[in-house]
């Protein structure tokens, strides 16, 4: 009996021991796991978007360039604006406040984008200065796509997605403080209300200045969204933007010789309190039901208000001041060209105040289907569309205003003996119906076919009070019914690849952005029409995307000036081009996302009178390349860097102003942790001069760019 315990004894010490040491190899291996685990995530390649083809849609399967910047790249490069994401398109490029517009002017592939920006799929046209912290990307389609958008999209649309609500509860809050008193707090908060149910509320505040003088916005915004019956056949959402921004537009430095004149990039054409005030509101409501795995039906509804009340000064004319007369130089069509050296020449500010109020409704209605017939698989969408935009400009200007040195000018608030007069109150509405019909069809694995056609009425009038045309222009009225089409062909002969050839087109009314052009107001919509080739390959496992693509735009009746306020559609313009972009990761820990754009974008024809037959787009390099790249040296520590390029470039069709080429360098580096993120951003490393914006009026003026700062951003997560 004694025997028999003993064994038993050993062998419960022997199993003891081997568990034991078991455990310890495990407890060894552990570290070893944790080591090799993944960074955090951060992956700037999506893989899918919802630009393309009216739902979430992997980028394999839309026969288009694509270039989505999401909210990784967003957060690694400290961008807080719009206009800063874009800075990741290359093909993109941005103009100032011009022509009673303000607010973000985008040119893409040499064509105004300005009408052509969408918040999830539903055109926000209004003329504000878009912010980031609301969204979850800025997707970027190329090429005429008014099959899926309606007028306007002749080089592509911008679409900005909102962050969504989610069953997962998280908070963060976030604080950036920069060189030349740059501050600013942003905060995102995710509730889950229920097992269905959840609500996120996302807040901005900012004070910043930048390398400019003078310059300075403050904003503030909230943007909150509600999610009602997640996974279930019926789901609502209801979301929310309310700003309000207190900037000052900038409207850059005057020409000279037909380059922007040398002087300090700091150096400000303008008064002291200049304000753009602007307000928007905007309200969505969503509802998307799935009437079975096969068949949904999705309509939004979206109500926005856009105010802006600006009273803005600029560099008017450029000339030379003999006591108190001043005489603007005679060759400002020529690009101010002048024998006279800067410190002899003076400028004439003139105001840009009026008060703009635009209003929208729209509402979209889609059924998408997913059915088979025989051996073909289909997926379509069908929809219509109904909207109703309003448009308000009460002008007002301003006279007696100073004669400033353009080398050093005296910067001064709106001085004594300024007179105010009352300008054009312009008032213009439109309304808009669509019905389009989308479908993907797969044959097989390797082959895709897409076709597409959308019909659209158009309805605009437009009123002025005073006109200072020839004839007079107090009322205008448009109607165009004009039908889209898209079709492409996509070749998939392994998981990892995808080619395509896609052909659209697209057209732009001449109240498309309920203004005009007096002599324009009568002329059919310019039509547009893109031919597209491309590839795009998932390469090391999938973890990096390449694409390349090469193109063709053509718009084939642009307006031309033919006599003193008479337009004809007798012009052409083309661009070609090709494009290559890379974005994901090349190893666990080095990511990278980029692209270059190569343009030919020529005026073919126009009228003798017109003068631009043969010229160059305005705003259009012929070369652009963005590259950012990251790479974490642990798990902690993460630094990179990029670059932004342009070739030279025209402050209009003219080409009698040219911005010089340039390459701007930014860097960062981050210390993560499980419950905060440390960075520092430095932008324009190198301290490069270079033009960010162009402005064709007053001989074409052009905005300097920001020169070196450093922004340090403080992210907590609870």
């Amino acid at each position: 009996m004694t025997l028999k315990k003993t064994k038993l004894a050993l062998l419960v010490t022997l199993a003891l021991q081997q568990l034991t040491a078991q455990a310890q190899v495990n407890d060894q291996q552990l570290p070893v796991i944790k080591v090799q685990a993944a960074p955090p995530s951060n992956d700037y390649a999506p893989g899918v978007s919802s630009v393309g083809a009216k739902t979430v849609t992997p980028l394999r399967d839309i026969p288009q360039s694509v270039t989505v910047v999401n909210r990784s790249v967003l957060e690694a490069q400290g961008a807080a604006s719009l206009q800063e994401a874009l800075r990741n398109v290359p093909g993109i490029t941005i103009g100032g406040a011009e022509g009673g517009q303000i607010g973000n002017n985008i040119n893409l592939r040499g064509f105004s984008a300005r009408t052509d920006i969408f918040i999830d799929g539903v055109r926000d046209r209004g003329q504000y200065y878009r912010d980031t912290y609301y969204l979850e990307s800025v997707e970027v389609l190329k090429g005429p796509s008014s099959m899926l958008f309606g007028r306007g999209s002749t080089g592509g649309v911008i679409n900005q997605a909102r962050k969504q609500a989610t069953l997962k509860d998280s908070n963060e809050v976030s604080a950036t403080v920069g060189t030349n008193s740059y501050l600013r707090t942003t905060g995102d908060f995710n509730r889950r209300l229920s097992d269905t149910s959840a609500a996120r509320v996302s807040v901005m505040a900012q004070d910043t200045q930048t390398t400019r003088d003078v310059m300075n916005n403050r904003d503030f915004g909230i943007a909150p969204t509600l999610r009602l019956g997640i996974g279930t056949p019926t789901e609502i959402t209801l979301s929310a933007l309310l700003a309000h921004n207190r900037d000052m537009a900038d409207y850059g430095v005057p020409a000279v010789n037909g380059k922007p004149a040398d002087v300090p990039r700091n150096t400000y054409y303008g008064l002291t309190d200049d304000r753009t005030i602007q307000d928007v509101a905007s309200l969505s409501a969503r509802v998307e039901h799935k009437i079975s795995p096969n068949l949904t039906l999705r309509n939004q509804t979206t109500v926005s208000q856009y105010r802006t009340d600006a009273r803005e000064t600029s560099a008017n004319n450029v000339g030379t001041l003999a006591g108190t007369v001043f005489t603007a130089l005679p060759t400002a069509a020529a690009g101010n060209t002048t024998a006279l050296g800067l410190d002899r020449l003076s400028v004439k500010l003139a105001s840009h105040d009026r008060v703009i109020t635009d209003k929208s409704i729209d509402n979209q209605t889609d059924l998408i289907a997913r059915f088979d017939t025989g051996a073909i698989k289909h997926t379509l969408i069908a929809g219509a569309e109904i909207s109703r935009d309003t448009y308000d400009n009460q002008t007002t200007s301003r006279g007696n205003l100073p004669v400033v040195s353009l080398t050093n000018p005296a910067y001064g608030s709106n001085p004594p003996g300024v007179t105010t007069t009352v300008g054009n109150h312009a008032q213009s509405d439109a309304t808009s119906l669509a019905a389009y019909v989308n479908d993907t069809l797969e044959l097989n694995k390797q082959w895709k076919l897409v076709g597409g056609l959308r019909w659209d009425r158009f309805k605009a009038n437009l009123s002025n009070s005073i006109s200072t045309a020839t004839p007079p222009l107090y009322n205008a009225g448009q109607t165009v019914n004009f039908t889209s089409v898209r079709s492409g062909v996509i070749w998939q002969p392994t998981e990892a690849q995808s080619y395509y050839v896609s052909y659209g087109t697209s057209f732009n009314p001449s109240l498309e952005q309920l203004t005009v052009t007096a002599g324009q107001q009568n002329v059919a919509p310019e039509k547009n029409r893109s031919y597209e080739i491309g590839g795009k390959w998932d390469v090391l496992q999938g973890d990096l995307s390449l694409t390349a693509a090469l193109f063709q735009i053509d718009k084939t009746n642009s307006r031309s000036l033919v006599s003193t306020g008479v337009y004809q559609l007798d012009g052409d313009v083309t661009v070609r081009g090709g494009e290559v972009g890379i974005a994901g990761r090349i190893t666990p820990k080095w990511q990278i996302v980029g692209g270059y754009t190569h343009l030919n974008p020529v005026i073919t024809k126009a009228s003798a009178l017109d003068g631009t037959q043969g010229k160059t787009l305005a705003n259009t390099p012929r070369d652009s390349a963005t590259l950012w790249s990251t790479y974490n040296l642990t798990r902690e520590w993460e630094f990179g860097g990029g670059l932004t390029h342009m070739s030279q470039r025209f402050a209009s069709n003219t080409n009698v102003v040219a911005a010089d080429a340039y390459t701007r360098w930014d860097a960062t580096l981050a210390w993560h942790q499980p419950r905060y993120d440390v960075r520092l951003n430095v932008l324009n490393l190198t301290n490069t001069r270079y033009i960010d914006a162009l402005i064709p009026s007053d001989g074409g003026r052009s905005v300097p760019g920001v020169g070196r700062s450093a922004l340090v951003t403080l992210a907590y997560r609870f």
